[in-house]
């Protein structure tokens, strides 16, 4: 896989990385998981508790949402950069609610924050590749001169 090419893409495959690093962990190794978020992780669970099946799902979806990112990295598709910044302003602000009125423990605001932070970062780093002049990308067909490039992110 290629390094990112962009600053953009540096905070995506940070997040892609660690998303599904974090998923596989919740896969692997469920209670690390349940712990670092501050949800008590009881010896024995109660019949109708479906905390394991709701961990499954939701690491499962931390997984596929990390080589979602690392897709984009791999291809260098601004657009979901773009569209990655608003969602992550929402999932902010839906995750913070929750720890505001005690549905989730204080340490679940940490992922709130992660959001946030991540999406403010994109944005930051959007911002700043639509700034600075284009880098020509080398070829794989030495045939091919190096010709215009277009700037990173000139179509909004």
């Amino acid at each position: 896989m290629r390094l990112p090419r962009s600053s953009a893409g540096w905070t995506m495959a940070v997040f892609g990385v660690l998303a599904l690093l974090l998923g596989a962990l919740g896969l692997i190794w469920p209670e690390a998981q349940l712990r670092m978020l501050g949800f008590e992780v009881p010896a024995v669970r109660a019949p109708g508790d479906y905390t394991g099946t709701f961990l499954t799902a939701s690491s499962m979806a931390s997984f596929n949402m990390g080589v979602y990112y690392l897709l984009a990295v791999a291809t260098e598709w601004r657009p979901f950069y773009r569209f990655t910044v608003w969602f992550r302003l929402v999932t902010f602000i839906v995750f913070s609610i929750a720890v505001l009125s005690e549905v989730a423990p204080g340490r679940f605001f940490s992922v709130a924050a992660w959001e946030g932070l991540g999406a403010a970062a994109t944005a930051v780093a959007l911002w700043w590749d639509a700034r600075r002049p284009a880098v020509a990308e080398p070829s794989d067909d030495p045939s091919a001169g190096p010709g215009p490039v277009p700037a990173a992110d000139a179509v909004h």
